[in-house]
């Protein structure tokens, strides 16, 4: 094709391009944005580059199998995604209440895919052309490849593929696996003789001839024995280096699923190269007259410069997907897709975002990761900073150096999250300056997610020492520069470790930082990560000691609401949690207070302050003492949520 379009998703566009038949149908629970953010976006345009005709289907009636037809029988066959989000994290808040909103859809519709859509599609498929082959990917089938919790059925399940009958499942990121399943299925060759491909799961009827494998305890023995369920979980977690990571087995029933090791690090020419690809930029534009696909806005002029991230937050996945070993773009690469945005109609010259999971990461954490790998045992940035870590900023500055001289380009932003002691690590602090200076839209969101040790502990994150040192040098910083700038830290509720005494302490911490939170993130127990593991089973998998779990709905209720105390919808939970927390002394009208004493003689008879009476304080309703540093604006505004 003479001119760059985007691929056929109807029989009208394949004979537009004179194609008969599709080598490759891929199936999306989003609507079909053509942008290098979208997944599904990468695999179809890597596919078309080896030659290979491919087609989309994006968000096709599940009910029945006549969707699934519209395009043909694939010559070669199907790729399922749920989308660029889990369809269960789309589908449901944490308090398992539906969303009105889907931002990967068309108009933001709700209710446009299944749950659990990898699992509805695959079948689907199979349904539609007999034979076929089917091969899951993307996010949700990468985290629920093996038996794993599921929060809203809150039970263990099988790994999807399974229940999905796929044929071969693609973990991680999938551009080695797909161009060699490919090449495989083109040359004839039989899912079977496939299996020795790196990224991959599948399912076998014996192990002969597999060497060099772990065990992990079976789907069955994981689903009633919470012991085993964790010790399973920490082999795969230990197992997700692409150096050291070994096969992996794990029975379910009368079958084995599978693991290869995770695929190589894409070199940095590779990565380039993706990037490279044709891509249309946004949204098909069948959707136009039901207003675009709203999550187009925060990407389609954002820059990514890494994947990967050494953080390893306990309650994010990207080990499980990413990997922790760094993965970056050329600055050439960079520069030269910035100058595309200045070619673009809609584009108002601000880049929105220079980073990936974690901004300020560009390179691996030391130089022994590439041959040795990441260490199985041992974290880089937490308790405390690797001896063995590298930290060095001067690539990503001279990176949005060269972005800020560029022709046409009014601002930088930098929105994707900082590693907040990350930066402190660095003896320099040349980024923190010209962050502070250009690349902070009047406000920097971090996310310390909690101030409690014991809390902090669970989650992987530095303590609150490290952060308060972050929020005085940002905010000297800011001031040098003649500059009023705000940061909006992010806080987590409900994580394991977090009682209500927890719950207060952070809440006292919001107080003093005269914070008003619009929105906090209650924990969402996610296939593949180490927090999933410890809500579920109670144990903490590191180490096996037993974790607090707040699972009750409404204890879970009071400590949200603790971070959003000044809210008078949220009073009557706050009371109930200082009581059963035993901090009544919250309770009154001094600086120190949360919430002024309830009216009424009932509440009175408690021992509570008698409503109207003060300790002399004139700071009224628990607002902002004289002299508190505000951290943020009062109006607490938030946006999306970073990725550390």
């Amino acid at each position: 094709m003479a001119a760059k379009d985007f691929l056929p998703i109807s029989k009208e566009d394949m004979q537009k391009r004179g194609w008969d038949a599709l080598d490759f149908i891929l199936v999306t629970g989003d609507a079909y944005v053509d942008h290098p953010s979208f997944g599904a976006a990468i695999i179809s345009r890597i596919l078309e580059k080896e030659g290979y005709r491919v087609g989309i289907i994006a968000q096709p009636d599940w009910r029945n199998r006549k969707d699934f037809q519209r395009l043909g029988r694939p010559r070669l066959g199907w790729l399922v995604t749920s989308g660029n989000i889990d369809s269960m994290v789309n589908h449901y808040s944490a308090a398992k209440k539906r969303r009105s909103r889907d931002a990967y859809s068309p108009g933001g519709q709700a209710g446009l895919r299944p749950d659990r859509a990898s699992i509805v599609y695959a079948n689907r498929c199979r349904e539609a052309f007999k034979g076929a082959p089917v091969i899951m990917g993307g996010i949700e089938a990468s985290l629920r490849r093996f038996a794993h919790y599921d929060y809203w059925s809150d039970q263990v399940r099988r790994s999807v593929l399974v229940d999905g009958k796929a044929d071969l499942l693609v973990y991680g990121m999938g551009e080695q696996a797909i161009r060699q399943i490919a090449l495989g299925l083109k040359e004839g060759r039989s899912i079977e003789e496939l299996s020795n491909i790196r990224g991959i799961v599948y399912t076998a009827n014996s192990l002969e001839g597999l060497e060099n494998n772990l065990m992990l305890a079976g789907y069955e023995e994981t689903a009633r024995d919470k012991g085993k369920y964790a010790e399973a979980f920490m082999l795969q977690y230990n197992n997700q280096d692409p150096v050291r990571g070994k096969t992996l087995v794990q029975p379910h029933a009368d079958v084995y699923v599978v693991q290869t090791p995770p695929a190589r690090p894409l070199t940095q020419g590779e990565l380039d190269a993706v990037y490279a690809l044709p891509y249309m930029g946004t949204y098909h534009p069948v959707y136009e007259v039901q207003g675009g696909v709203p999550a187009i806005e925060e990407v389609e002029f954002s820059l990514v410069s890494s994947r990967g991230c050494f953080g390893s937050c306990s309650f994010c996945a990207l080990t499980f997907h990413q990997g922790r070993i760094i993965q970056s773009r050329s600055r050439e690469s960079i520069i030269t897709e910035a100058k595309k945005f200045t070619w673009n109609p809609r584009f108002k010259g601000y880049i929105h975002d220079v980073g990936g999971p974690t901004a300020n990461f560009r390179q691996p954490a030391c130089s022994h990761q590439t041959q040795r790998g990441a260490c199985a045992h041992r974290q880089c940035l937490f308790p405390r900073p690797c001896q063995e870590l590298v930290v060095d900023h001067a690539d990503y500055l001279s990176l949005l150096r060269e972005l800020r001289k560029l022709p046409g380009i009014k601002k930088v932003f930098v929105r994707s999250g900082v590693r907040y002691d990350y930066v402190l690590a660095d003896s320099s602090r040349e980024f923190l300056r010209e962050l502070c200076e250009h690349h902070v839209s009047g406000q920097l969101k971090v996310a310390p997610e909690h101030i409690s040790a014991k809390v902090l502990e669970k989650m992987g994150k530095p303590g609150r020492r490290v952060y308060d040192s972050f929020v005085s040098e940002y905010f000297a910083t800011s001031r040098q520069l003649g500059k009023e700038q705000y940061l909006v830290p992010y806080f987590m509720s409900s994580h394991p470790g977090s009682g209500l005494r927890e719950a207060v302490e952070l809440a006292e911490y919001i107080r003093d930082m005269g914070y008003n939170p619009e929105q906090v993130q209650d924990f969402i127990p996610t296939p593949g990560t180490l927090s999933t593991c410890m809500y579920y089973t109670g144990l903490d998998p590191r180490n096996m000691e037993k974790v607090y779990v707040p699972k009750n709905p409404h204890e879970k209720a009071m400590q949200r609401a603790l971070l959003q105390y000044r809210n008078p919808k949220n009073y009557r939970l706050v009371l109930e949690a200082l009581q059963k927390a035993g901090r009544r002394d919250l309770i009154g009208y001094g600086p120190k207070s949360l919430i002024p004493p309830p009216k009424g003689k009932t509440e009175q008879a408690k021992g509570l302050p008698a409503a109207g009476k003060t300790d002399g304080s004139k700071n009224a309703r628990g607002r902002r003492s004289a002299g508190a540093k505000s951290a943020v604006p009062e109006r607490g505004r938030r946006s999306r949520k970073p990725g550390v």
